[in-house]
């Protein structure tokens, strides 16, 4: 995997996306908001958490999904109880085991998340579950404002080799 020759450029996106998030959740605080956060390297995932930690003042509370998870919802609620975080950020999605079935039964609850979670939903996705969540949740993505990137897409990546062929 060579090391990064763009590295301060990878570094500068990485910031300013992460800028963006930490606006993104200060703007929906109070209200619930879905937030979606594309990122394939579990490194990057990290530096942008910590990163986080930085630009944002507001209370997140951090679920990491188990492999067995059957429902978003129900392991959002049974984890927060009553209390309800400023922001609440999903990790782990890439780890379930029947994630389709999951996306699916987020779709079709996507009403009790609004009714119920008073504050920002930051799901982390890969490009995969990206594409899962267009197909199988057409409804729930909508409800997304954006997707925070913090990969470069493919594209660039082939563009900058052949630059540098």
């Amino acid at each position: 995997m060579g090391s990064f020759s763009n590295s301060q450029d990878g570094m500068g996106n990485t910031i300013a996306a992460t800028k963006r998030l930490a606006r993104a959740m200060m703007v929906s605080a109070g209200a619930f908001s879905l937030i979606l956060v594309s990122c394939n390297s579990a490194n990057r995932q990290q530096q942008v958490l910590n990163l986080l930690t930085e630009f944002s003042s507001v209370q997140i509370q951090e679920i990491i999904l188990p492999p067995g998870a059957e429902t978003l919802y129900t392991t959002i609620s049974t984890t927060l109880g009553v209390a309800q975080p400023d922001v609440l950020m999903v990790r782990g999605l890439e780890s379930v085991v029947d994630i389709n079935e999951l996306i699916v039964s987020t779709n079709l609850m996507r009403d009790e998340f609004r009714k119920q979670f008073h504050c920002p939903l930051v799901l982390w996705v890969n490009d995969e579950i990206l594409r899962k969540l267009v197909w199988l949740a057409p409804d729930l993505k909508d409800w997304a404002a954006s997707t925070i990137r913090f990969d470069m897409p493919n594209s660039q990546l082939v563009e900058q080799t052949a630059l540098s062929a």
